[in-house]
């Protein structure tokens, strides 16, 4: 038998999928649960096709992903009835023999699956209209096509990294002073950005393109994501065409997959549309999902994390189901693994704002840590760490950390 405590991320409620590594460094795939990790390599016959112990005897998630919804639904249904056994008890359960569960604190996480493409969306209001603000005013906060369409920027998928992955302060051009000519140098306003991301199991072919009322069927699954940014970088180059250098030096993602089954327990009405959207866009179901989120920054001669900000993944205005049937509804082609962020999520008040830029009002207000850490935005050893749950009528589900140290640059 095993316990799991109330508080855990990883219930019995929730399984989500992942890649770890034990001691002989080999990388298998897993599913969390408790303190431990089932390990899919070694799942019986009984109950789970040949088909579907081949591709969760791989390395990556991605041949499971890509065998459909009905089989993801089934085989998560399958392992949950292993785990739990003849308990009744959510907390205490009696797997069945012959499972090989490995505890968490001996594990290595990767990269739960192979990423082809990468997409990052723009789509929290609350986000979007405070840099609005900032940059062009109250009177122009949101641009004329934000309320009408999902507006996104392809990313670069050969920097996502798996959590804990440190990464270094980029360099590039800024031109801090509007007057004189553009400088080079490292980014002197690094920040994070509170995401999460989607990512595709079954895509469409070239041409073709995923309906809105039955997009759920080809999303697999929802990770954490810091998106960070070099706000000076990206502010002098995304003019005309948006996010370049200031982005692409890396995006980091927690390692484990929480599935939309799991999720399903968790919805909440959709924000309401300001102004009437086109048909392909719509849909009647409640797509959006309470997901408390934190982050907290941690220094280099810091002990501890501090809290910085709560947000919810709630104050999405348009849902995921929104951004994939967007992202294709011109034909572009959608493939398993595929990465899709949130953007930016932040909620109405100053506690919930999603990023260095806003919590600091664009350089001009101080965000202490400790009594010798102030910030406004990240420096050299900073540590950053997302983490979300859900939790409701004593279920608890949750996606573990999304952790990330800003080293100095190369």
């Amino acid at each position: 038998m095993i316990s799991i405590d109330p508080a855990s991320d990883f219930s019995i409620f929730n399984l989500p999928w992942g890649v770890f590594s034990a001691s002989d460094g080999i990388r298998k795939i897993g599913v969390a649960i408790g303190d431990f990790v089932l390990d899919c390599s070694q799942l019986p016959s009984d109950g789970f096709s040949d088909e579907v112990r081949s591709a969760l005897a791989s390395d990556s998630l991605n041949n499971f992903m890509g065998m459909g919804r009905p089989i993801w639904s089934v085989t998560r249904s399958t392992i949950q009835g292993l785990l739990k056994g003849d308990s009744e008890d959510a907390f205490n359960l009696n797997p069945a023999e012959g499972l090989v569960l490995v505890p968490r604190a001996e594990v290595k996480m990767h990269m739960p699956c192979k990423i082809g493409d990468y997409t990052d969306f723009y789509s929290s209001i609350h986000h979007a209209t405070n840099v609005g603000i900032m940059f062009r005013g109250k009177e122009n906060a949101l641009m004329p096509n934000w309320t009408h369409i999902p507006v996104g920027y392809h990313g670069r998928a050969s920097s996502v990294v798996v959590s804990g992955t440190p990464l270094h302060r980029p360099k590039g051009q800024q031109r801090p002073n509007p007057e004189e000519p553009p400088v080079f140098g490292p980014c002197r306003l690094m920040d994070f950005e509170l995401e999460m991301a989607f990512l595709v199991g079954t895509g469409c072919q070239l041409g073709e393109s995923i309906d809105v009322n039955k997009a759920q069927d080809h999303i697999f699954g929802m990770v954490l994501m810091n998106d960070w940014s070099a706000r000076d970088i990206q502010k002098w180059e995304y003019v005309p065409l948006g996010p370049f250098l200031g982005k692409n030096f890396g995006t980091t993602i927690s390692p484990w997959v929480v599935t939309m089954d799991a999720l399903e327990q968790f919805t909440v009405p959709n924000m309401e549309m300001r102004n009437p959207i086109l048909d392909y866009l719509k849909h009647d179901d409640e797509y959006n999902f309470d997901i408390k989120l934190q982050v907290g920054i941690k220094g280099e001669n810091m002990e501890d994390y501090k809290h910085v900000t709560d947000s919810n993944f709630k104050y999405m205005y348009w849902t995921v189901k929104q951004q994939l049937a967007h992202h294709t509804i011109n034909g572009c082609n959608a493939s398993t693994g595929d990465l899709y962020g949130s953007g930016t999520i932040s909620g109405p008040s100053e506690g919930e704002y999603g990023s260095m830029l806003e919590l600091s009002w664009k350089g001009t207000r101080e965000i202490k840590l400790d009594e010798n850490e102030i910030r406004k935005f990240l420096k050299n050893g900073d540590s950053v760490k997302i983490t979300g749950h859900c939790e409701k009528d004593g279920k608890r589900i949750g996606f573990g950390e999304c952790e990330g140290t800003i080293l100095a640059p190369k």
